[in-house]
């Protein structure tokens, strides 16, 4: 599989206090890579290095073989990088559509002009996108008969849904996700695995996981890199990590 993402000997200081030191992974076209590790393992600092919301005090990001460690957050995204986040960031007495549209405004360029008169490109580009997210994104996530309710009246679980449904209209090649199953319930967190799931098959992108609940890690991931104190302790298949004593140390709890 063709590696997408790639992360060079990343590493992230805050005041002198290293939060991530050489971090090394790639992500693949259709596979699921899982970041695990203990709360302030530095998992989510590696998110936003990738995005541009920090930038790293050493090593590179590249995204299909082009560097982006220096770029800016929305043109990170307008390449192909999306990402959902680990506290639900939606615009909460917007509907659900509006929501998912805001996902896509990263992709649209056109005209002043047109764009004040909605006419000609604006238009045609505006239909075209609602029409795909229509027919593709809320079809896929199961959101048919919520798309017009307003964000904030929905259920914890729902919104995760929609949040991952606005990262989708930005048409990811890498989509980012963190803690996608936080806070939510079994079968919540059964819906959204199926959801990355069916993703995963429709779409072939590389997906990277933040996730805690490990047996949903195991069950989806093809490759886990394991974090301990901001540094790679394992990159393997769920099989071997789940076998690796330092893993079983560090995170899952020592063999009794």
């Amino acid at each position: 599989m063709t590696e997408v993402l790639t992360v060079n000997k990343l590493s992230k200081s805050f005041s002198g206090i290293l939060a991530l030191k050489d971090i090394d992974f790639g992500a693949r076209q259709g596979e699921i890579l899982a970041i695990i590790g203990p709360n302030g393992a530095g998992k989510t600092t590696i998110f936003n290095c990738i995005t541009g919301f920090y930038r790293p005090t050493r090593g590179l990001v590249f995204f299909e073989g082009k560097e982006i460690t220096n770029l800016k957050p929305f043109q990170i995204a307008r390449k192909g990088i999306g990402r959902t986040f680990q506290n639900i960031a939606l615009f909460k007495r917007m509907t659900v559509l509006d929501n998912i549209k805001l996902g896509a405004e990263v992709l649209l360029r056109y005209g002043l002009f047109s764009s004040l008169c909605y006419y000609g490109k604006a238009r045609r580009i505006e239909m075209e996108l609602r029409e795909r997210i229509e027919h593709e994104i809320i079809d896929l996530l199961e959101i048919e008969s919520i798309r017009h309710r307003v964000v904030g009246t929905l259920s914890y679980g729902l919104q995760k849904r929609v949040e991952l449904a606005r990262a989708l209209a930005m048409r990811p090649k890498v989509l980012l996700l963190d803690e996608p199953t936080a806070g939510m319930n079994l079968e919540e967190t059964q819906d959204m695995a199926r959801f990355i799931l069916d993703i995963l098959e429709e779409l072939r992108i590389a997906i990277v996981l933040i996730e805690h609940d490990m047996g949903m890690v195991m069950d989806i991931s093809d490759r886990i890199v394991v974090l301990d104190f901001g540094i790679t302790i394992a990159c393997d298949t769920p099989e071997k990590i789940k076998n690796n004593p330092k893993v079983i140390k560090a995170y899952l709890g020592e063999a009794k």
